[in-house]
């Protein structure tokens, strides 16, 4: 029995959470058992932005990519997504590591909703304020 060499990368986004699979191939995506066409949608931006880990360290079409992603929109998954294959490529070749770190893609976006306060209609907006 030969084992297939895979690389993991898990990456977050916003509330997302996206366990992605690396397995050397042609280039296809796998997202919850679905195409990313069909997952993505006519968003042709997010698909784009799903693959410049790849064009960063110059890895078009070598791997099929397997995700399993929970939580959040599309485009928190997207940035997920994105983020774990930038992870899983710097564990396939550590030399695609300063270049992906370069483009900004290893880092977690820790921008999130920021929360509702009290006494207000939304975490910033104030009821109206009259003076007289």
């Amino acid at each position: 029995m030969t084992s297939v060499i895979q690389y993991y990368g898990t990456g977050r986004r916003k509330t997302a959470t996206a366990r992605v699979r690396l397995v050397p191939g042609t280039g296809q995506v796998t997202i919850n058992g679905r195409a990313m066409d069909d997952y993505v949608g006519g968003r042709h931006g997010l698909s784009k932005d799903l693959f410049s880990p790849f064009q960063a360290a110059d890895a078009m079409g070598r791997f099929d990519v397997l995700v399993s992603v929970c939580g959040g929109g599309i485009t928190g998954q997207v940035g997920a997504i994105r983020h774990g294959i930038s992870r899983a490529l710097s564990e396939a070749a550590p030399q695609n590591r300063p270049i992906l770190r370069g483009e900004g893609l290893l880092t977690r976006d820790s921008r999130v909703k920021e929360r509702k306060k009290y006494g207000r209609k939304r975490a910033r907006k104030r009821f109206q304020f009259s003076k007289r």
